[in-house]
């Protein structure tokens, strides 16, 4: 199964594809019908910001290119940030493979353009034909449906990673002209203000979004092209798995806020809740949306008007731009992947997601070749003070965009007859992970009930755990109700992760066992979840006649070894419950319980009484509702790390 980021990253992706095929069209339109001229004076309309003596002016076009597009790439920078750090790219051997593909898919087309038009007057617009258009690509394969499976759309979107990093970085190295020094200092000097800002972690959104609009005013009057600005600023905000510490403490709050509500829990609950997700996983979502399905289509409409009357078409047709362009999108990308597939697999580098066949492969390299977004930008680039080369170059995307979908089309068709079917594999179902049996009840445990009681209830539990305070009184009843049909055990599980309290309210109960005082301390300890600091337990102690912290080392080392065994034997949270050697799967209220010990001792009759030494057998996991119920007094349960 995808991950949740990156299945929302191919559906906003996928879904942008007729939006921005829309704009696209639109544009066409404009520029090719009687009123085609207000397509250029539209966007040649100046648009100024002033401040004082200082004025910003750009045309509306330079709006969209300089302006709207830096926050695209910033997108893109927050996706490679995340990718890097938690995604895909975390593997050395899994982006392998598409990182050198991209690298070939970028070279090669690079070199099949430049040897068509090398020494003419086109042969600035070498990194035309380098970028694949993400949107266009994967609403494709959308399109091509089952001949496309998902591990292909995952190497696609690894690839087109790499190849946007590699796109602006020849866009920052060679399509910067009339470089000014001071203002791109200014820039630098912006750029380690912000990350010293999000080191002290002192500002908020508002300081972040004026050092960039800054940084991107500095590095545009530097000559360097804006969108630099984006990227880095992207790949600056912070990303992070967070722990389930983090998770567990969130959950906690909204518990504890549904039963005591009040403006400051809420407060904290709210705060805790957003910390379980990184700032940039929540910066994508919310300008994604607006990237895909307004800022790039903006964009097309804005660059993809190019005049289709017959004369610019002849000219076209015998134009090397327009033949290095299609050239480069359709031989050279698809020779480029395939050729930089080949080489890392060839030589063991890496591995292939899930279960690709060369035909889907080269069906996704030819599609590749679709070029569009980062094409015509590098296009205004690199022929900004020549219309007519523009305009050539754009005839050579558009024509080779089509000429690739349509190859990959063929090539998909041909696989899918060939036997290379692209429909995901079958799942494959793996067996779990090895577990110690459960460890039987012995003189050790804390129990209560007789040694021959029919059903046998173990909970591993945690002093701070709310969920296992919840359930206390819900045990009690049981044991009310059931008597000596009942043994209950219970068993050290402290989350010293999520409950700072919960080790030390274990080594009181333990001492007070010695003293042979336990469950009067375990029901006074649970009574006091709020006060478990050192204080309250010594009060506690003193209490009940013995002074707590006589041999702290080997009470740790009981508890720890109660711990360890119960992760052996697949405890991850609390309450967990074993029900007669079998892991609980049910609520946590009363009821639930009550059908299960019911259950129980129906089955430990049938066997003749057999069944009440719990522990004995490995047992089945229960689902995810049985640590804290799916609506019982427990609510959602704590998880070890």
């Amino acid at each position: 199964m995808l991950p949740e980021g990156l299945r929302s990253f191919l559906a906003t992706e996928t879904g942008s594809t007729l939006v921005l095929l829309a704009a696209t069209v639109a544009g066409l339109l404009w520029a090719n019908l009687p009123f085609r001229e207000t397509y250029e004076t539209f966007w040649e309309t100046g648009l100024s910001l002033t401040l004082g003596d200082h004025e910003l002016g750009l045309t509306l076009r330079e709006w969209v290119n300089d302006g709207l597009m830096a926050l695209f790439f910033f997108v893109i920078g927050l996706e490679i940030s995340r990718e890097v750090k938690v995604g895909q790219l975390r593997d050395r051997r899994v982006v392998a493979v598409p990182a050198v593909a991209a690298l070939g898919g970028m070279i090669v087309p690079a070199l099949v353009y430049y040897a068509v038009n090398a020494g003419g007057d086109g042969s600035g617009g070498w990194g035309i034909p380098m970028a694949s258009d993400t949107a266009f690509v994967l609403g494709l394969l959308a399109v091509i449906g089952a001949r496309c499976p998902e591990p292909l759309r995952v190497f696609l979107l690894t690839l087109a990673v790499v190849d946007d990093v590699g796109a602006i970085l020849v866009v920052a190295v060679f399509y910067t002209k009339d470089l000014e020094v001071k203002p791109l200092l200014v820039a630098a000097v912006l750029f380690a203000l912000i990350a010293a800002v999000r080191w002290l972690k002192v500002g908020r959104g508002p300081v972040y979004v004026l050092l960039g609009f800054l940084m991107w005013v500095a590095v545009l009057r530097s000559g360097v092209h804006p969108t630099i600005a984006g990227i880095l600023l992207g790949v600056l905000v912070n990303v992070y798995a967070p722990p389930d510490s983090e998770r567990l403490r969130a959950g906690e709050l909204v518990q504890r806020l549904q039963r005591d509500p009040s403006p400051e829990l809420a407060r904290a609950a709210r705060r805790s809740v957003v910390s379980t997700v990184s700032v940039n996983e929540r910066l994508q979502l919310m300008l994604h949306p607006w990237t895909g399905y307004v800022i790039v289509p903006l964009f097309a409409l804005a660059n993809a008007g190019v005049r289709l009357d017959p004369e610019s078409l002849r000219r076209a047709a015998t134009s090397p731009v327009t033949l290095g362009v299609v050239l480069g999108l359709v031989v050279g990308k698809f020779a480029g992947i395939a050729l930089g597939t080949w080489i890392p697999l060839r030589m063991n580098w890496g591995d292939l997601p899930g279960s690709l066949v060369w035909g889907q492969l080269l069906g996704g390299a030819a599609v590749a070749g679709i070029g569009f977004t980062v094409s015509l930008f590098i296009t205004d680039l690199a022929f900004g003070d020549r219309p007519d080369l523009q305009s050539q170059a754009k005839i050579g995307i558009l024509a080779g965009s089509l000429l690739a979908a349509g190859l990959g089309w063929v090539i998909f068709r041909l696989a899918w007859k060939r036997g290379g079917v692209c429909a995901p594999p079958s799942v494959v179902v793996e067996p779990p992970a090895e577990r110690a049996p459960l460890p039987p009840v012995t003189s050790a445990d804390h129990v209560l009930g007789p040694p021959d009681a029919p059903v046998t209830l173990i909970e591993y539990g945690d002093y701070e755990c709310p969920f296992c305070g919840a359930v206390q009184p819900v045990l009690d009843e049981l044991k009310r109700l059931y008597g000596d049909r009942l043994r209950l055990v219970f068993r050290h599980f402290p989350l010293q992760e999520i409950h700072p309290h919960a080790m030390p309210a274990a080594l009181v109960a333990e001492s007070a066992a010695s003293h042979g005082r336990f469950w009067e301390m375990h029901h006074l300890l649970f009574a006091n979840q709020l006060a478990l600091n050192d204080r309250d337990l010594l009060a506690y102690s003193e209490r009940l006649g013995f002074f707590p912290w006589e041999d702290v080392k080997e009470l740790e080392r009981k508890v720890g070894e109660v711990k360890r065994a119960g992760k052996r034997a697949g405890v991850r949270g609390t309450p967990t419950f074993y029900l007669n050697g079998v892991e609980y799967g049910g609520s946590h209220d009363r009821d639930a319980f009550v059908a299960a010990v019911d259950a129980a001792l129906a089955a430990s009759a049938g066997r003749g009484g057999q069944g009440g030494q719990g522990g004995r057998g490995r047992g089945r996991r229960g689902g995810r509702g049985g640590r804290g119920g799916r609506g019982g007094r427990g609510g959602q349960p704590g998880s070890a790390e």
